[in-house]
């Protein structure tokens, strides 16, 4: 298996291996009844029906793969560190064991970041759920935004864009959640200077169908900013303009666009927070 990266030690010193099979004895079979959720698990949904084939294919063949839990004081008691899909899918199967490698108690810090880690890795979070554990990383433990992306194995602009999700109305969160629009259409929403104004797009988005490049030039308008389709007197941009943007777009983590002139033109790269520009400004500066 190639190794993972980005993502430091923290998941690898747990996820089991043959050697740590035969130096720990193999797994330990623990009651389901013994095993308590992650309180710092991040992701707060699980698909049913993945849940159900999981389950029946438990019931025929087993489980395959032992959960990961970590120990506490309690001696009957153990902490879910990785599986949690499985542990779910075993109790739907209505066993009564889980085979489980056995782990020594952890921090609380430490639970969120490995939990973060293995949903990560094996299942991707919704982009509110990962917004919620990294503020949980800054905030409850003193983390900055860079600290926090090296943690997790991302970049610093993605962890605070992210982040920034939190800002969206609830009812703007609650269409995110229910994937009635996707991250860009909540990035393009975030341009807007106050929740009125995001709750009138995010109506005009839906009823629309728009996609997201159609949501950015919408959130263009409602700020009175020129829409992309006036500069056609100044002639389409070549393709080799557009992937220039959308590469600076991908590296810097916001909207950029470039004008040509006869001569030079501009360059043109929005920032929506503070932290945005902090961080768009480290990346232009950065020499290393």
């Amino acid at each position: 298996m190639p190794p993972r990266s980005g993502l430091g030690k923290g998941l690898d010193a747990l996820i089991p291996t043959n050697e740590d099979h035969a130096r720990h004895g193999g797994p330990t079979d623990l009651l389901v009844s013994q095993i308590v959720r992650n309180p710092r698990q991040p992701r707060t949904r699980m698909d049913p029906q993945e849940l159900s084939d999981l389950a029946a294919s438990i019931r025929e063949h087993g489980i395959i793969q032992p959960v990961v839990v970590a120990g506490t004081d309690d001696p009957n008691r153990y902490i879910l560190i990785a599986g949690e899909r499985r542990l779910e899918a075993t109790k739907l199967a209505g066993l009564a064991t889980v085979p489980a490698i056995v782990r020594g108690p952890t921090s609380d810090q430490h639970l969120l970041e490995l939990a973060l880690i293995e949903n990560i890795q094996r299942s991707d979070l919704s982009p509110l759920e990962a917004a919620q554990a990294y503020k949980h990383l800054a905030d409850d433990f003193g983390l900055s935004h860079e600290e926090v992306a090296k943690r997790v194995g991302k970049q610093r602009t993605t962890v605070t864009n992210t982040i920034r999700l939190l800002k969206l109305p609830p009812k703007a969160q609650e269409a995110l959640a229910a994937g009635m629009i996707v991250e860009g259409h909540a990035k393009a929403l975030l341009s807007l200077p106050n929740a009125e104004a995001i709750l009138t797009a995010l109506t005009t988005l839906i009823a629309k169908s728009l996609n997201v490049r159609q949501a950015e030039e919408l959130a263009r308008k409602m700020m009175g900013q020129r829409s992309a389709k006036v500069k056609k007197t100044k002639g389409r941009k070549s393709a080799e303009v557009v992937a220039l943007e959308n590469n600076l777009r991908e590296s810097l983590g916001t909207q950029v666009m470039i004008n040509r002139g006869r001569k030079g033109g501009t360059l043109v790269i929005h920032f929506y927070s503070d932290e945005d520009l902090n961080t768009i400004s480290d990346r232009l500066l950065d020499e290393g």
